[in-house]
């Protein structure tokens, strides 16, 4: 469990020690290693959004299921906007071919017209 709780920040932010984050949420820092980590706080604005976030949370269980569900929820997301994606790619083709073939069959009666009319005189 614990381990979920350090993967929240895993790809977001290299300057931020996860470890770190997670022991002065839960008060296990010396007060020197606290003093540092609240002046690293002042100098992050990403830092402190995240403390202030995970801050809010009574239950550090709750935090591993709201990133799970907020993980759960993006690939949903994304999943929707590729399959949205894929068939807009296959209906504009289908009407690029409908047009082809329009073309061409305006092309063919055209000529099929203009030599039957040349043939009359």
């Amino acid at each position: 469990m614990q381990d979920d709780l350090l993967n929240i920040l895993s790809n977001s932010n290299k300057e931020i020690d996860n470890q770190k984050l997670m022991d002065y949420l839960s008060n296990q820092l010396s007060d020197k290693e606290k003093h540092e980590f609240e002046k690293e706080l002042i100098d992050s604005e990403m830092l402190s959004d995240a403390v202030e976030g995970l801050e809010s949370f009574a239950n550090k269980n709750d935090v591993s299921l709201f990133a799970e569900q907020l993980n759960k929820n993006l690939q949903k997301q994304l999943r929707k906007k590729k399959q949205r994606k894929e068939r807009r790619i296959l209906t504009n083709m289908q009407w690029v071919y409908f047009a082809i073939v329009l073309l061409l069959l305006i092309i063919v009666i055209s000529f099929l017209v203009i030599g039957t009319h040349l043939k009359l005189k």
